[in-house]
C-alpha cells in the first residue's frame, strides 16, 4: 500500500533528515516553507523578505541560485540573517547549473536539484535509446551528480531531489512518457546514485500543476522506494504553479491535502502567485488539520489491506445513471439553503441564476448549481429549467411537481417509509454510525437511490472512502454525493477543509456530486486577528464558487478558464502578479481554456505541462508565447505581449468575444 493506513490517519514512516538544526521526517512535525521572489544578488531585499517569511512562520526559506554568482552571494545573505539572529535553514534552488549547486552546498543547509535539468538539457526531442545507450546516459549522470553528493555528505548539507512534471528530460520522456511513472524514475535515478555513496540526507518531491498527476506520482514513488529499498525518504509536498487567490489555494489544498489525509508528507510549500509570506498562513491551515489528537488516535474500523481500484491511475467509480446524476454525467453541484428562512428569486443569483422580472426569464451562468436543498421550505415561484430541488420527505409529499422535486430521507426514514419517488430518492448517511447490513441491502435493491455521504468521524474522508470501498466490493453502484460540512470560522480554513476532504475523494474517482455546508451564523468578525472572515450575506455564492472550483481543480467538471501561474522567484523576468491579473481580466470568460503564465524559461515550456497557451519571460522586458509546448512568437515586447497573446488565441480559434454588459 502507498500509505501506512487507508482507513484511518497514520503518518507514513520516513527516514529522519537533518537540515541545519531542523529535524524532518520520522514523525517530526510537518514543516512549512516558502521561496523568496527577490533578486538573489540584492542581498538586503532578499534578507528582508526572508525575515518576513520567517516571522510569518516559515521553517525553511528557499532562494534561487541560477548561476555561480548567485550561489556565492548566498553567503552574504546567510551571514546577514545570522547577524540579525535568524537561524532558519536556507535552501538553494538549482536548475541547469551543477557548479552553482556545488558552491551553494558549502554555504547553505540544503540544496534543491531538479533531475530533469541538472545534467540533461531539454530540447523536446524524441530519442530512441537501446538499453546499452540508456545505461551510458545513467553513467554520465552519475559522473556529473556524484561530486555534489560528496560535497553535501562532507558538509552535512541536505538535498531535495525535486522532480517536476513539466520538466522531465527528453531521455525520461522518450522511455517513460509524460507520466507519473516517468516522474518517479527521474528521481529514483538520482536517489540510487546518492545511496551508492552512502548519502541519505535526502528529501524528495513530485510536483505538478495538475493535482491528480501530483498525487499519483507521490503514491508511486512511495511504492517504488518501499519495493526497492525497504524504506521511504521524507517527502516535500507541493502543487507547482497553482496560481493566485481562491483557485490557487483550492488547487494546492486538494493536491497537498489529499496526501496529508493519508499521512503522507513531511514538509509542504504552497506555491501562490503572491508575495511568499502569504503562502505561510495557507500552509499552517493545512498542517494544523493533521495535528488533531482525535485524528491521530482514531480507531481503524475497517483495517483495509487492498483497494478495488488503482490509486496510481484515475478511473471514476462506475455508477448507474439516475436522471442527471451518475454514469457519464459530470458531478452535480448542490446548493445548501438549509439555514435560509425563505427562498426568493433574487436568492438564486448567488448560485448562478439571474431573474429578469420584465421578461420573466432566467439567465443561467456557467457556474449555476444543479440542485438546491430547500430543507423544509416550499418554493412558491417557477424555477429555471435546469434547477431541481431536494427537500425533506414531508415537503416533497405535498409538492405536485415530482419531476423537479425529490425527497431526502435519513437512513432510518428510508427503511421505515415505503412512499418514494418514482424518479430519484436521496438518502443522507453518516458513514461513521449509520452503516448497517439492512441499509446496504435496501440500497442494493433500489436503482433510484442517490447516497449523500458524510461522516462525524475525526477522519471523515477515510470514513466515507471506506464505505464507498465497501459499496464497490459488494457491487452496489448507486451514485454518491460527497457532503462536507465545515465548522471552521474563516474563509481560509473552510477552503482548506472543503478542498482537502472532498478533493481526496474525487481524485480517487469517488463522487457524482458535491454538497458543501457551513454554518454562517456561528461566524464572528474579528478585526484583531487580521484573518478573512466569511461574510454571511455572500455565503451561498462562496459555497457555490468553491464547489465549482474544486470540481475544476480535480478535472471532473470544467466551468471556467484555468490559469497555471508560477509563484515568482529571483529568476522572474517581469511583474508576475500584475501581468497575471491583466491576463485574467482579458481572458476569464474563455471557459475550459488553460493558460500558463511563467516568470522565466526554467518554469516555462516544461513546467506549464498541459497548458493550451503559454506566456513566458525570456529576457528582461521580453516575452515568448507558446501554443502547447511549441514556440509561436519570440521576444515580444512586454508592453504589447498581453495583446499579442489575445491575437494568438484569435488566430487559433480559441477566442470568443465576452458578452456585452447590458445597462439596466
Amino acid at each position: 500500500m502507498y500509505a501506512a493506513s487507508i482507513s484511518t490517519y497514520k503518518r507514513l514512516k520516513t527516514r529522519e533528515v537533518k537540515i541545519g538544526n531542523l529535524l524532518l521526517g520520522n514523525g517530526h512535525p510537518i514543516r512549512v516553507q516558502t521561496m523568496t521572489t527577490t533578486d538573489t544578488m540584492d542581498t538586503m531585499a532578499t534578507v528582508e523578505q526572508s525575515i518576513r517569511c520567517i516571522e510569518a512562520g516559515a521553517e525553511l526559506v528557499r532562494i534561487t541560485a541560477p548561476s555561480k554568482k548567485e550561489a556565492e552571494n548566498l553567503l552574504n545573505i546567510k551571514n546577514e540573517l545570522r547577524k540579525r539572529g535568524y537561524n532558519t535553514p536556507l535552501v538553494a534552488d538549482i536548475h541547469f547549473t551543477p557548479n552553482a549547486a556545488e558552491i551553494a552546498a558549502t554555504i547553505v543547509e540544503k540544496v534543491r536539484v531538479n533531475p530533469g535539468n541538472y545534467v540533461d538539457k531539454k530540447k523536446f526531442e524524441q530519442i530512441e535509446y537501446t538499453d546499452a545507450e540508456y545505461a551510458e546516459e545513467i553513467e554520465r549522470i552519475r559522473e556529473r551528480f556524484t561530486p555534489l553528493v560528496k560535497i553535501c555528505k562532507e558538509h552535512g548539507t541536505a538535498m531535495r531531489i525535486g522532480t517536476n512534471h513539466g520538466s522531465l528530460s527528453d531521455r525520461i520522456m522518450s522511455r517513460y512518457g509524460d507520466t507519473p511513472n516517468g516522474m518517479v524514475e527521474s528521481a529514483m535515478e538520482f536517489l540510487r546514485i546518492a545511496r551508492n555513496e552512502d548519502y541519505h540526507n535526502i528529501i524528495l518531491s513530485m510536483k505538478s500543476s495538475n493535482p491528480l498527476v501530483m498525487v499519483q506520482a507521490y503514491r508511486l514513488l512511495i511504492e517504488h522506494m518501499q519495493d526497492e529499498f525497504g524504506e521511504c525518504y521524507p517527502l516535500h509536498l507541493g502543487v507547482t504553479e497553482a496560481g493566485d487567490g481562491e483557485d490557487g489555494r483550492i488547487k494546492s489544498a486538494i493536491g497537498i491535502g489529499t496526501l496529508l489525509e493519508d499521512g503522507i508528507g513531511d514538509t509542504i510549500r504552497v506555491s501562490l502567485t503572491e508575495d511568499p509570506e502569504f503562502e505561510i498562513p495557507v500552509c499552517k491551515d493545512l498542517v494544523k488539520r493533521y495535528a488533531d489528537d482525535k485524528r491521530q488516535t482514531s480507531a481503524d474500523k475497517e483495517n483495509l489491506t487492498s483497494l478495488p481500484y488503482s490509486p496510481f491511475e484515475y478511473k471514476r467509480r462506475e455508477t448507474n445513471t439516475i436522471d442527471n446524476i451518475g454514469g457519464h454525467h459530470v458531478p452535480v453541484v448542490i446548493a445548501d439553503f438549509m439555514e435560509a428562512a425563505t427562498i426568493a428569486h433574487q436568492d438564486l443569483q448567488a448560485i448562478g441564476y439571474t431573474y429578469n422580472e420584465q421578461t420573466d426569464k432566467w439567465t443561467i451562468g456557467d457556474t449555476a448549481a444543479d440542485y438546491i436543498y430547500s430543507h423544509n421550505k416550499l418554493i412558491d415561484f417557477a424555477l429555471p429549467g435546469t434547477l431541481k430541488v431536494i427537500c425533506n420527505y414531508k415537503v416533497w409529499k405535498g409538492e405536485s411537481d415530482q419531476q423537479k422535486y425529490f425527497p431526502l430521507y435519513s437512513s432510518n426514514e428510508y427503511l421505515e417509509i415505503t412512499d418514494r419517488s418514482q424518479v430519484m430518492n436521496f438518502i443522507s448517511l453518516d458513514t461513521n454510525s449509520e452503516v448497517t447490513n439492512e441499509i446496504l441491502q435496501a440500497i442494493r435493491a433500489d436503482k433510484k437511490v442517490v447516497l449523500c455521504l458524510w461522516s462525524t468521524a475525526a477522519n471523515a474522508m477515510q470514513s466515507v472512502r471506506s464505505f464507498v470501498i465497501k459499496l464497490m466490493n459488494e457491487n452496489i453502484t448507486c451514485p454518491v454525493i460527497v457532503v462536507v460540512e465545515s465548522h471552521d470560522s474563516t474563509i481560509d480554513e473552510q477552503l482548506i477543509h472543503f478542498s482537502a476532504e472532498s478533493g481526496a475523494l474525487f481524485l480517487d474517482g469517488i463522487g457524482d456530486g458535491i454538497w458543501l455546508i457551513n454554518n454562517p451564523g456561528k461566524i464572528q468578525n474579528n478585526k484583531i486577528s487580521g484573518r478573512t472572515y466569511l461574510p454571511t450575506k455572500n455565503n451561498h455564492q462562496f459555497l457555490n464558487n468553491t464547489s465549482f472550483s474544486i470540481l475544476q481543480a480535480v478535472r471532473t467538471r470544467i466551468s471556467k478558464t484555468e490559469y497555471i501561474s508560477c509563484p515568482s522567484c529571483g529568476r522572474t523576468l517581469f511583474e508576475l502578479q500584475e501581468t497575471t491579473a491583466k491576463i485574467r481580466a482579458r481572458t476569464n470568460h474563455l471557459k475550459g481554456l488553460k493558460i500558463a503564465i511563467m516568470g522565466c524559461i526554467v518554469n516555462g515550456p516544461g513546467e506549464m505541462a498541459d497548458a493550451d497557451f503559454g506566456y513566458v519571460g525570456s529576457g528582461v522586458g521580453k516575452i515568448t508565447l507558446y501554443k502547447g509546448k511549441e514556440i509561436v512568437k519570440r521576444n515580444v515586447d512586454s508592453a504589447v505581449a498581453v495583446d499579442e497573446l489575445i491575437n494568438l488565441l484569435k488566430e487559433n480559434d480559441a477566442w470568443v468575444e465576452p458578452l456585452a454588459v447590458v445597462a439596466q
